[in-house]
């Protein structure tokens, strides 16, 4: 979608848009990264929008990223905290994490590092990368397979 396009419907949408996200997430800012993320991803689209339903797709996005921000949020609430300094190292994911940065290409690494490290879904690796979740998979099938190659014959 073109810039001025973007621009437009920002605009025009703007005010509706972060109304209902604040009536989901409560908080400013979140609301505000979730109307910016739901233009960000307009922007990078090839294909426009129709006049007459717009208005409702937009809303309809930001409604559905504020969504998935609560569940993530409540993802996250249900994991255990731990703290860190209290539990020894892990040196097996330790001897892990330093066979992905000395065999893995650089988007190998990050791929690996936001999946495994970070915890991140496959369509969030995706936008961070700017591939499809198809190619995320690939990535991580293809560099599991290396570790545990090595690993294995490591053990052995």
């Amino acid at each position: 979608m073109e810039m001025n396009e973007t621009e437009r419907l920002f605009r025009q949408h703007y005010a509706k848009m972060y109304r209902v996200a604040r009536s989901l997430l409560y908080d400013e800012q979140e609301s505000k990264d979730a109307v910016s993320d739901v233009f960000e991803n307009l922007l990078h689209r090839s294909a426009s929008l129709l006049p007459a339903t717009e208005e409702a797709y937009l809303l309809t996005s930001v409604r559905n990223r504020c969504l998935k921000r609560l569940r993530h949020e409540e993802l996250m609430q249900r994991q255990p905290v731990t703290d860190m300094a209290d539990e020894p190292a892990d040196e097996r994911f330790d001897d892990i994490m330093q066979y992905a940065v000395a065999h893995l290409s650089g988007q190998e690494q990050r791929i690996f590092t936001l999946r495994f490290a970070e915890g991140r879904s496959y369509a969030e690796i995706a936008a961070a990368e700017g591939i499809s979740k198809v190619a995320v998979w690939k990535h991580l099938s293809h560099l599991l397979k290396q570790v545990k190659n090595h690993f294995n014959q490591c053990e052995q």
